[in-house]
């Protein structure tokens, strides 16, 4: 079986690397995000919107 290249290996790092290049946060955030709301992309994609949003209005 061949490897598509710049593919992860698995879901939850295709989700961390997608959420990552879309809203700009990091990649603990994105995990956090995944470990706590799952794999539900609607959701993961607002509550990165919020962090990135608080990220460059310079709040925590």
């Amino acid at each position: 079986m061949t490897k598509t290249t710049g593919r992860p290996e698995n879901a939850r790092a295709y989700i961390t690397q997608r959420l990552m290049e879309e809203t700009g946060i990091s990649v603990e955030e994105a995990k956090g995000l995944i470990a706590v709301l799952g794999y539900e992309w609607p959701s993961l994609l607002r509550e990165a919107n919020i962090i990135a949003q608080r990220k460059r209005a310079g709040r925590p």
